[in-house]
């Protein structure tokens, strides 16, 4: 691990390591770790941004889609120069103007079978700001497969929820097939682009995310394995709902 950190490194992250809890150990751990962002829209943006400020040594983004007009909404990474531009270019640009220490790489295709599983094997800690649950399905199940940590968020409309899963370290906790054995059947939940979403709310999650992320890298704080977090926005509400693993769950059972 390297802690021999340059002169603009201790300025820049000197709030961080005067955490006693981070300190020059945890903010190695953050330049040594490499984070795999899936989405990089909603959720996505404000992760990204967050995880580049803090240091994260090298960030994965992977995104297929173009930046609309209608993504400004809640999609902060991104402006109206980038209109039309890759979502994952956009986002690295926003990234690298906040901090050039950190290493961007840009996967600009949608997750599928054939690639998950090297795009998992690659990275420390994925993180899942999609918005379909094919992909967080399939997303989840790599994730097990490969024994990596899983934090994931979901927002809708004034809702969100966040949890992490890492079944492989921790032993009774559960994997996201354990709160969720099938994907509902289509059509039964709707999307954001049908639904709605108050786009401060998808900031709020992917905040919590990119906390979550930052706290399971350096290993501090009380991890979400095995807690689901509810956020109701409109009512100022948060809940935390234990979650148990299934121990007949085909995936990590």
């Amino acid at each position: 691990m390297d802690f021999n950190f340059s002169e603009d490194e201790i300025q820049r992250y000197a709030r961080h390591i005067l955490l006693r809890e981070v300190g020059g150990v945890g903010q190695a751990r953050l330049k040594a770790a490499k984070v795999l962002i899936v989405g990089a829209g909603g959720l996505g943006s404000p992760l990204a941004l967050y995880l580049a400020a803090a240091g994260v040594g090298t960030i994965g983004l992977v995104d297929g889609d173009v930046l609309e007009l209608s993504n400004l909404q809640r999609q902060i990474a991104h402006g109206m120069e980038n209109l039309g531009q890759l979502k994952t270019e956009s986002a690295a640009e926003s990234m690298r103007r906040i901090n050039p220490l950190v290493r961007v790489n840009t996967h600009d295709h949608r997750l599928d079978a054939a690639n998950v599983a090297g795009l998992v094997e690659a990275y420390d800690i994925i993180c899942d700001g999609t918005d379909n649950f094919a992909t967080r399905f399939l997303l989840a199940d790599a994730c097990v497969a490969a024994r990596r940590t899983l934090v994931s968020a979901a927002v809708l409309r004034f809702e969100g929820q966040l949890s992490t899963f890492k079944p492989h370290a921790d032993p009774q906790g559960p994997c996201y097939r354990c709160l969720y054995p099938e994907p509902p059947p289509e059509g039964l939940v709707p999307s954001c682009s049908e639904a709605g979403v108050l786009g401060a709310v998808t900031g709020v999650m992917g905040s919590l995310q990119a906390t979550e992320v930052l706290k399971e890298i350096m290993g501090i704080g009380t991890s979400m394995s095995g807690w689901l977090l509810i956020w109701d926005a409109l009512d100022a509400q948060f809940r935390k709902i234990r979650l148990r693993k299934d121990k007949a769950c085909p995936v990590c059972g």
